[in-house]
């Protein structure tokens, strides 16, 4: 067994782990924000933690009303440009800690005498060292160089964080049910491990997700270009029908996140025009009428509430990628070109 197989599989305990060894600190870091009065959040994250970042923008605009900015860090070391951040927190996510870029937008928030938050999965890392407040992933290490399970702890770290700086009980709450998710989405495997022969000569595709979930969409695509070589790209229904769905012919495979929720219907409708078009549908869902559409259903076992389903639905693809890897005999802990830590500025 990989690595990566292992640390799929090691998530239901990583989470359940999260919750219960760095929920005391998550909420005193929430309540010295919340004091703080903050109006907005800046987010530098780069990779597998930038999308984090996309989910922490929908999450925190949704739970505490909050603007989120995505920060460009090249502002910060290539131009020296740094953007005014009064009123801010600014976030820095990074798996490592290590990134010199994400460093550096933490450090100016410093110097602007602004909050600054470090979620990382290591401790005393260099992050850590230039944020007033760190929130651990207690992960354990990650031997594989494609992030999993720092990847699911880094949205229920967010997921907490959110819920507890917005006074959310019955959220904090809803949290507390992830990990026994998670365990049983991990069960579709064996289904995914099966279908993913069909696609082994696959060579380009595209992972449709809105909402919470096109942070989900995001990361599938990254997995599935980081570990099979195939070009996977991402797009809400929205943006995939401004232009890019004229590459839609016959037998085109398309992955479709689209959980239950305010969103299902919109996704549902998306789905059923690319399937008029004749596109191969992959779809992970927990809706009958989605899972109906697809060549490739790959049904939710459990449903979550909206806001913690790019937990789940992230699962599917995580195997799949693993499984994809394997079709085409490629070693799924070393993919070409990459390292564990990126360093960049």
């Amino acid at each position: 067994m990989s690595h990566l197989q292992d640390e799929i599989h090691e998530q239901p305990g990583v989470l359940a782990r999260f919750i219960a060894e760095e929920s005391e600190n998550v909420a005193r870091v929430a309540t010295e924000v919340r004091n703080r009065g903050i109006q907005y959040i800046i987010i530098a994250a780069r990779g597998t933690s930038d999308n984090a970042a996309t989910y922490g923008k929908y999450l925190f605009a949704i739970v505490n009303s909050l603007p989120v900015a995505l920060a460009a860090p090249s502002l910060y070391t290539i131009y020296e440009r740094p953007p005014r951040m009064e009123r801010a927190l600014v976030m820095g996510i990074s798996q490592s800690g290590e990134s010199p870029d994400i460093v550096a937008v933490l450090a100016e928030a410093r110097r602007q005498g602004v909050p600054s938050l470090a979620l990382t999965n290591i401790a005393g890392s260099p992050i850590t060292q230039v944020a007033d407040y760190t929130i651990l992933c207690r992960a354990g290490e990650e031997h594989s160089i494609a992030a999993t399970k720092t990847y699911t702890a880094q949205l229920t770290a967010l997921a907490l964080f959110a819920s507890m700086l917005a006074g959310d009980r019955e959220r904090v709450k809803e949290l507390e049910s992830l990990p026994a998710a998670v365990e049983k989405t991990l069960t579709l495997e064996e289904t995914i491990a099966s279908h993913a022969q069909r696609y082994r000569y696959m060579n380009a595709c595209v992972v449709i997700g809105r909402g919470y979930n096109y942070a989900t969409a995001y990361e599938i695509a990254l997995k599935i270009k980081e570990l099979t070589y195939v070009m996977a790209e991402p797009y809400s229904p929205a943006d995939f029908m401004h232009g890019p769905i004229a590459i839609v012919e016959h037998g085109f495979p398309v992955f479709i996140v689209a959980p239950r929720g305010r969103l299902y219907d919109d996704v549902l409708q998306f789905a059923r025009q690319l399937h008029q078009q004749g596109a191969e549908l992959i779809n992970i869902s927990d809706g009958e009428e989605c899972l109906d559409l697809a060549t490739t259903p790959f049904a939710l076992p459990v449903s979550v509430p909206e806001w913690l389903s790019p937990i789940t639905c992230i699962v599917p693809g995580q195997l799949f990628a693993l499984h994809l890897t394997s079709a085409k005999g490629f070693d799924p802990d070393h993919p070409r070109g990459l390292r564990k830590v990126t360093k960049t500025r």
